[in-house]
């Protein structure tokens, strides 16, 4: 079939002379692959053209978004570094109050919590922007397992000045009463004998009727009178401290009744072994009686 031939007639329209073509039916099927596969090939490389066109465009666009994360990044890494610089003045500052108020210090090393350890060799595979944000991942989580464990510490810190604060309160501290020292803790000649003998407190002298205040909070365990120190009254204020007052002239409060430091408990007077109207003040802290004067701070 190939071997035949197609003949063409060409005819001119005039008195001209007509002439015969012969084509080989092969180079008809011939001229048609060779069409075809040109037009084939025309699509196909056009198609990659425009798919390849596509691609970098986009990867174009990902480059642009990659190095606006990589900027951003380390936007949040100078922001991590500034917390990390606030998180140092925390640690400073509790460092600070455990030395004032002399609580437990924590070594330096254990504020780490074991963090650390050989970089990982699959950071080396990473893109600048994955290495960007492995490290800024790595700083945000160190960051927050140092956070959570300061706040713990904080709350430490926080009960102990509570319980210190707590202390405070119940440690006598300020003057029971005005008036002058007539009398200093220690060996004296007593007033009516004229022997040495201890004695275990301080007399403050001053106008009968003189408010006397508790010195910190207690609970009133003691509302007497006898033949030493007159109308007394003593105050448990725990934590080991107790006081007595003697030679009232009159008492205010009751047995078990709770008074804060500044109460007005009684009043000066002269009741019992005394020679004029002041107050017989006594500190003792478990069991051991101490120099009132020491625990006047005002």
């Amino acid at each position: 079939m190939l071997k035949k031939k197609l003949t063409l007639m060409l005819i001119p329209s005039t008195n001209g002379v007509s002439r015969q073509l012969n084509i080989p039916v092969w180079s008809i099927y011939l001229s048609i692959g060779i069409t075809l596969i040109l037009l084939v090939s025309s699509f196909y490389f056009s198609s990659v053209f425009f798919t390849n066109k596509v691609e970098i465009n986009e990867l174009e666009k990902l480059r642009t978004e990659n190095d606006q994360l990589i900027v951003k990044y380390e936007q949040m890494r100078w922001n991590l570094a500034e917390v990390k610089d606030r998180y140092d003045k925390l640690i400073d500052k509790e460092i600070k109050i455990r030395h004032l108020f002399d609580l437990p210090e924590i070594n330096s090393e254990e504020r780490q919590l074991g963090i650390g350890g050989p970089k990982t060799s699959l950071i080396s595979n990473y893109s600048p922007a994955q290495e960007v944000a492995h490290l800024t991942e790595s700083e945000v989580d160190r960051l927050l397992k140092l956070s959570k464990f300061e706040l713990e510490n904080y709350n430490k810190v926080e009960n102990s000045l509570v319980e210190i604060k707590e202390r405070l309160n119940h440690t006598p501290s300020i003057k029971p009463c005005k008036g002058w020292y007539s009398s200093s803790f220690g060996m004296r000649n007593d007033p009516f004998t004229g022997y040495r003998r201890m004695h275990r407190g301080v007399d403050i002298s001053g106008p009968k009727g003189t408010p006397i205040v508790a010195p910190s909070d207690g609970v009133i365990k003691i509302v007497t009178s006898n033949n030493d120190f007159g109308k007394m009254i003593a105050i448990d204020h725990g934590y080991g401290f107790k006081t007595r007052y003697g030679h009232l002239s009159q008492i205010n409060v009751k047995r078990g009744q709770k008074v804060k430091r500044g109460d007005v408990i009684g009043l000066m007077g002269a009741t019992g072994y005394s020679t004029g109207p002041h107050l017989h003040y006594e500190v003792i802290r478990n069991g051991k009686f101490l120099n009132p004067q020491n625990f006047i701070l005002n």
